[in-house]
């Protein structure tokens, strides 16, 4: 059955901010079409400042949520799906249900759960919606669970037409490593350590002399986004996932996908969980620093170990986590039809 789908998020409709190219919500878009739905795209965030002075998204944001219920009234969409929809508010939510009582609502988030205010945003609208998707799985979820809502896992999606490198089939890459940051941090949980990123990143360059590293906000290098972020991520041999603790439960910032899915061999902590749905020739695991520094090592002396596990493990998480699949799975959240049988990772809790 084909649907119209109304989805909300980040899509840089106004402002071009190239950092979301390698965003979830395009890629969900992707795959609710490319599964024969009907997609409108929804910015909420860019309509908030088209029609605020000075792009002022608080002064924007009345309107921005009456074009949404306008937008619902012109489409009548069967599902509504909210992707770090702040600018929307519950009230509006409301509305527009009454509006089309047959309609199905579901938010998904990709900040982590162990931060009190993302906790917060996502709890605002539990009333209104019939399910919550959240990039953690397990017993974390459960401060979200009401009587008669849906809530699970939300895999880290992957596309190749936004992750289009091939890294893992060049024998000859301008960088050994890559390593990246959203934005600028103190100390993390790094294979159980206490360390920086610019702390972890030199002493990796002290122990490995000559490692050529594709770096950015790390070590005073600039930013990395849109196409120079794609270019970087298409000319590394390998990765660091790091985010921001290891020990949520398959909580994993999205680079794991943009990583993994442009054929870097990618390092992951094992307190992660991904070892249980990962094997150690798709993902490189370490449990401490010492380790992962000897697999870096490791990979750059032997190339065709570094091709042979960036292949496998990019065809693997291909197979798990690209955007048809998790359209699909969005959407019988949405609708409550989700058969655990079908996922290899959990899903959903009552």
């Amino acid at each position: 059955m084909s649907l119209r789908i109304i989805n909300v998020g980040q899509f840089n409709l106004v402002t071009p901010k190239g950092a979301f190219m390698h965003s979830v919500a395009p890629k969900l878009s992707n795959g609710f079409i490319r599964n024969g739905h009907r997609v409108f795209d929804f910015s909420d965030r860019d309509m908030a400042m088209y029609f605020a002075p000075f792009t002022a998204r608080w002064v924007g944001k009345p309107k921005a949520n009456k074009l949404l219920r306008r937008l619902c009234a012109e489409i009548g969409p069967d599902l509504l799906v909210m992707g770090h929809a702040d600018i929307i508010s519950p009230e509006t939510i409301a509305l527009i249900r009454q509006d089309h009582p047959r309609l199905r609502v579901l938010q998904w988030n990709v900040d982590p759960l162990f931060e009190s205010d993302n906790v917060a945003r996502l709890t605002r609208k539990l009333d209104v919606v019939d399910a919550t998707l959240v990039s953690t799985a397990g017993e974390a979820l459960r401060p979200l669970v009401r009587p008669g809502k849906l809530v699970g896992f939300l895999p880290n999606p992957v596309d190749f037409s936004v992750e289009s490198g091939a890294a893992h089939g060049d024998p000859d890459l301008p960088y050994d490593l890559f390593c990246a940051a959203g934005a600028p941090s103190g100390l993390r949980v790094i294979g159980g350590e206490k360390i920086s990123i610019d702390g972890l990143i030199t002493r990796i360059q002290q122990e490995i002399p000559g490692i050529r590293c594709k770096l950015g906000l790390v070590l005073g290098n600039p930013h990395l986004k849109g196409g120079a972020y794609q270019t970087a991520l298409s000319q590394s041999a390998i990765g660091i996932n790091i985010s921001r603790r290891s020990d949520a439960f398959l909580y994993s910032s999205d680079r794991l996908a943009h990583m993994i899915g442009n054929g870097i061999a990618t390092l992951v902590d094992r307190r992660t969980g991904y070892d249980q749905l990962f094997k150690d020739d798709e993902f490189v695991f370490y449990g401490d620093v010492p380790e992962m520094i000897g697999q870096i090592r490791n990979l750059i002396e032997n190339p065709a170990l570094r091709s042979a596990i960036a292949t496998k493990g990019r065809t693997r998480y291909h197979q798990l986590f690209n955007e048809q699949r998790i359209a699909r799975y969005v959407v019988e959240a949405a609708f409550g039809m989700v058969r655990p049988e079908d996922y290899e990772w959990p899903t959903l809790l009552m």
